[in-house]
This record gives C-alpha cells, sequence and structure tokens, in this order.
C-alpha cells in the first residue's frame, strides 16, 4: 500500500459516521452497559504494543466506526493472539470479549453455541459420546 493509500484510508476512517441502527432488543432511553469504547479498550488491551505484526489491526480497531466492525476484527484478533500466547487462551480471551458485545450487536450476528464445543465438553467430563450423533 502507498504512502498516498494510508493516509487517506487513516483519514477516511477518521472521519466515517456510523449508520448502523441500533439493536432492536434496546430499549428506547436505556444507554448499553458497555459502550463501543470499552470494547474498543478491551480489543486494544487484548493485542498489546503495536508491533509490525499487530500495527494494521490496532490502528483498524483504533477507528472502527461501530459494534460491527469490531466484531468482525475478532478473527484477526484471535490469530494474533493465537500466535503470541496459544490457542487455547486466545480463545478464552475471545469468549470473554464476544459477551462484551452482546447489548451492541443484533441478535443475528451474536455467538453461537458450537456443537463442537458442547461435545468437546461432554467428552472432558465423561458424561457422553465423543462425537453427537445425528
Amino acid at each position: 500500500m502507498s504512502f498516498y493509500q494510508t493516509i487517506r484510508s487513516g483519514l477516511l476512517a477518521l472521519f466515517q459516521v456510523s449508520t448502523v441502527p441500533r439493536p432492536p432488543h434496546a430499549v428506547d432511553g436505556e444507554e448499553p452497559t458497555v459502550t463501543l469504547e470499552d470494547i474498543r479498550e478491551v480489543m486494544l488491551d487484548m493485542a498489546g504494543p503495536a508491533d509490525e505484526r499487530s500495527a494494521i489491526l490496532v490502528r483498524r480497531i483504533r477507528y472502527a466506526a461501530d459494534p460491527q466492525a469490531l466484531w468482525f476484527m475478532r478473527s484477526e484478533l484471535m490469530g494474533l493472539l493465537a500466535r503470541k500466547e496459544g490457542e487455547v487462551i486466545a480463545r478464552s480471551k475471545l469468549e470473554v470479549l464476544s459477551d462484551l458485545f452482546r447489548e451492541l450487536l443484533p441478535s443475528g450476528l451474536r455467538s453461537r453455541p458450537s456443537p463442537l464445543f458442547s461435545a468437546r465438553e461432554e467428552r472432558a467430563e465423561g458424561r457422553g459420546d465423543s462425537m453427537p450423533h445425528g
């Protein structure tokens, strides 16, 4: 990416205005307990100081205009954390992060429990088969 394109995309991100409506389950007049800035700070803390691996992601997190933009950056953050700290730790951190989005996203964008994850829990606790039957 050229210097001009970097400056241009940074300025566009800086002045971008969100046109995303509030989630339908939000009550009028009631503010969410977790704000976009709260989530942004958690994600920046998880990413750590910007180095050559994380500089682009950190910049995108800083200038994200709405919760949906941050929501879709979770996979990149997962990859970064998995490289730095391992997949198990990264997954547990992302679960906590995903819970923060509950009040800010429409229900269609929120995470759903994975059938693979529940099968793994059952196997670990010795309660069921290793694979769900279909």
